[in-house]
């Protein structure tokens, strides 16, 4: 199983779609093991976003992302890295496939709603940056079985 950081940009927040989003995840069937709203400083945008330094958007995106609170997630499942990116659909809005978050409810290039990890490093490089070990729970969903095929004793 893998786990991933998603994060719930301020547009998502200010636009009331925090639910909406997080459903997706659910029904989907990925575990959310760590949850928190807060406000991102200029520092930790910065340290989440240092791949973008010195791109024309870098700038705009630290302000965009200290602009409101965020919610950070970190979701927890098989494939978990490459599911979250497919659900998330193409960064820019007015591309992104319909049926995706991004998709159906962003036009924007820089307000897309949601930021998800790109890898496996970059996922737990950017967990560290936003959960302490302790705040990252884990504890057997009551689900497991009927979310993944068990029969050969491991998710199928």
């Amino acid at each position: 199983m893998q786990r991933t950081l998603v994060i719930l940009k301020p547009d998502a927040i200010q636009r009331r779609l925090i639910g909406k989003i997080i459903t997706r995840f659910e029904e989907k069937g990925l575990q959310i093991v760590g949850l928190k709203l807060m406000q991102m400083t200029e520092e930790l945008a910065r340290r989440n976003y240092v791949q973008h330094e010195g791109r024309d958007f870098y700038e705009p995106l630290i302000r965009y992302m200290t602009s409101s609170p965020v919610i950070a997630l970190v979701l927890k499942g098989k494939e978990a890295i490459e599911t979250t990116r497919k659900m998330a659909g193409f960064t820019f809005g007015t591309k992104a496939e319909p049926g995706t978050i991004r998709g159906d409810y962003a036009i924007s290039n820089r307000f897309n709603l949601i930021h998800v990890s790109d890898s496996q490093e970059a996922a737990e490089r950017e967990i560290s940056l936003f959960f302490k070990k302790a705040e990252i729970l884990e504890y057997k969903s009551a689900d497991i079985a009927w979310v993944y095929d068990l029969s050969q004793g491991a998710a199928v």
